[in-house]
């Protein structure tokens, strides 16, 4: 299970990211694992790495580094206080538009790997993680063949820098996978966003799965739920290969 470390520069300075790869020799299709707002972890880096054991080359960017370092988080420690008051001032260092500039970065450097199948990648993103995804799928639409989103907030939104903003962008096949028990993704703006996909003509699948609630698929998280987390996996699994083999 090759595992290494790098820093790719980007027009902020430069990006840590995590390089997991399958066992042999590649090259392989790539996938942007996009991480969500607790931060690079070693759940984080397991769930990376099962997606490279399923045939991917995975990049995992630390997203707070315009932050700077910081020790890794424990979601169930920081939830028993305001967590809010943890993450809230990493998270306000980056953002969609921010993400998407990184991207390019990150686009570039996958580029020019020998490992890497191009020239399409995936992208997939966890809560915070969710709308980057999406966003680098509108922003770089000949790159981005597949974008999942599980438990992503703000997907629709009023913000200029919503996802459902670039539908009209994008041609990757999406994946977006909500909570029914979550305050950042509300059935308002579910039907925002599969609105909006739907009348650009993006082909996607949007599913609210019933009884989990934000977070389910983060098995550090105290909300993870098995059964839902699988299914997701299954789906994402089933996305990638539809498109990136």
């Amino acid at each position: 299970m090759p595992h290494h470390q790098t820093r790719i520069p980007t027009a902020d300075g430069l990006c840590p990211v995590h390089v997991l790869t399958p066992e042999g020799t590649g090259p392989w299709p790539a996938v942007i694992f996009y991480m969500d707002g607790f931060g690079i972890r070693p759940a984080l880096i397991e769930m990376a790495q099962r997606l490279a054991d399923n045939g991917y080359f995975v990049l995992l960017p630390d997203m707070f580094y315009r932050w700077g370092a910081y020790e890794p988080l424990v979601p169930a420690e920081v939830f028993k206080g305001d967590f809010r008051a943890v993450i809230g001032p990493k998270m306000a260092t980056t953002g969609n538009a921010s993400a998407a500039q990184d991207t390019a970065a990150f686009l570039a450097w996958l580029g020019t790997h020998p490992d890497v199948k191009g020239p399409h990648v995936g992208t997939v993103g966890f809560c915070m993680g969710g709308g980057m995804a999406i966003t680098a799928a509108g922003t770089y639409p000949e790159r981005v063949a597949a974008a999942a989103s599980f438990h992503g907030g703000g997907l629709a939104t009023d913000d200029p820098a919503s996802p459902h903003l670039l539908a009209p962008q994008i041609r990757a096949e999406l994946l977006i996978a909500g909570a029914d028990n979550d305050p950042t993704y509300s059935l308002d703006m579910a039907e925002r966003l599969t609105t909006a996909l739907a009348e650009a003509g993006v082909r996607f699948h949007a599913e609210i799965y019933p009884g989990a609630a934000h977070g389910w698929m983060k098995t550090d998280f105290p909300v993870y739920d098995h059964a839902a987390a699988e299914r997701g996996w299954a789906a994402m699994l089933d996305l990638f290969a539809r498109n990136l083999a």
